[in-house]
């Protein structure tokens, strides 16, 4: 995970902070020495490093601070306000303002994501009521516009691709004319990259912004890509004037550095990051979010808005009665399977969990097991899944062959499941009698 080692780093000087109870000024600045190296390995751009440590230290080292009653709290706090400020200090939203088709250009070299950035905008435009049309105006690089035709056809979205052999240029201001005639209200223009930055490249994006006159430039950064993210940014910000970054690859084995360097060196926002392959894998970028993440703090926030676009209301409601009832069977257990998993990677949400994030630096969250739970159950009968009491030996070692897992697997599942029934139970009938024991005392009605 990308901030994995910074914030390893920042939380382990930020816990022997904490440890000293009283701090003098040289332990702030002991501290300061930690955070900065730590910063400096995680790839973040040094002149961006200097400014940072400089307000953090005007900030902290004073007798308001130093002689709170919680020292180390005040310093911690310093710190994540000012990695929020450094990343763009509030969510910068998407402007589609305008007539439409309000047209959205995504920039950037080549393998930075472009192509399976502009279905993921486009499917996230989707499911906030927008209407948009991709058009695939890369024609160099090989099968590019298949890619996006067939990401189109997975988020079942409308694609504008008339070949390889046209101008880009000719393809951007067609796609325009067509989300026009088809009532389409954005256009996400996935355009060409190159290995480097070129003349060439830039050249041809020039006639295209020249053409479509787009509402937003997205650049596409590989933050995988370390400082090397940074210089390009500024290039591509000198000669196209951008509006945003979006950065992918975020759960990669990066070192973050970019996305705490891009805003501050060119100005201009993150506004998406980008957390995997699938296509639900883009979301706004909140600096706030992200700095209390590095810190170990969690993100109950996007934990939650995970669970609401993951979860249907009505599933929810069924789910308590069936709580309330003691009637939760396996094919309950497999639908709340699936819709946790929709989620997104078990260890992703769990370091959102406040305090918990730290604590996983050393364990392995199998995903594995998750899928062959899922292959279990879905061996078994619709009368076993509602009943797994009447799963025998050899009903058993049936499952087993169909899930292609082992008799242990399918005993390990069921025991697990039955403590969780009985678990359920006991929760139940406390709360039951907890309610007939409150009717009893004489409060008001």
């Amino acid at each position: 995970m990308a901030f994995e080692g910074l914030a390893e780093k920042l939380q382990s000087v930020f816990k022997r902070l904490r440890g000293k109870g009283k701090l003098t000024e040289a332990d702030v600045e002991a501290a300061l020495r930690e955070v900065r190296l730590a910063l400096l390995e995680a790839d973040v751009h040094f002149k961006v490093v200097k400014d940072f440590i400089a307000r953090v230290r005007q900030r902290a080292v004073g007798q308001e601070v130093l002689e709170s009653l919680t020292p180390a709290q005040q310093v911690i706090k310093i710190v994540h306000d000012e990695l929020t400020q450094l990343m763009g200090g509030q969510q910068a939203r998407l402007d589609l303002g305008g007539a439409p088709p309000v047209p959205v250009m995504l920039v950037g070299l080549q393998g930075s994501g472009k192509t399976t950035t502009a279905a993921k905008l486009a499917r996230l435009l989707a499911r906030q009521g927008r209407q948009p049309l991709l058009v695939a105006a890369d024609v160099y690089r090989p099968a590019a516009v298949e890619q996006l035709v067939t990401l189109g056809q997975q988020i079942q979205l409308p694609v504008h691709a008339p070949g390889t052999d046209r101008d880009p240029v000719d393809i951007a201001r067609e796609g325009v004319a067509e989300a026009r005639r088809r009532g389409r209200d954005v256009v996400i223009i996935d355009t060409a990259g190159r290995l480097h930055i070129d003349d060439a490249l830039m050249e041809e994006l020039e006639r295209i912004r020249q053409a479509v006159a787009p509402r937003e430039i997205l650049l596409v950064v590989d933050a995988m890509t370390g400082q090397d993210a940074v210089n390009v940014a500024e290039t591509f910000h000198r000669r196209l004037g951008i509006d945003g970054v979006v950065l992918t690859k975020l759960d990669g084995d990066a070192r973050g550095g970019a996305a705490l360097s891009v805003r501050a060196v060119t100005g201009r926002p993150i506004k998406f990051v980008g957390l995997g392959e699938r296509v639900d894998q883009l979301e706004p970028f909140h600096p706030e979010r992200m700095a209390s993440r590095i810190l170990g703090m969690g993100d109950v926030l996007s934990l939650i808005e995970k669970a609401q676009a993951a979860f249907d209301a009505q599933q929810a409601q069924r789910l308590e009665r069936k709580l309330r009832e003691q009637t939760f069977d396996l094919e309950d257990f497999l639908e709340q399977l699936r819709q946790v998993r929709k989620m997104g990677p078990l260890d992703q949400l769990l370091a959102m969990i406040p305090g918990l994030g730290p604590r996983l630096k050393d364990v392995t969250v199998d995903e594995g097991e998750l899928r062959r739970i899922e292959a279990i159950i879905q061996s078994m009968t619709p009368e076993e899944r509602r009943h797994p009491e009447i799963i025998n030996a050899s009903r058993r070692r049936r499952i087993a062959r169909g899930s292609g897992t082992r008799v242990q697997d399918v005993n390990r599942l069921l025991k697990q499941f039955a403590e969780t029934q009985r678990l359920m139970k006991q929760v139940t009938g406390a709360a039951r009698r907890g309610r007939r024991g409150l009717g009893n005392l004489p409060f008001p009605r």
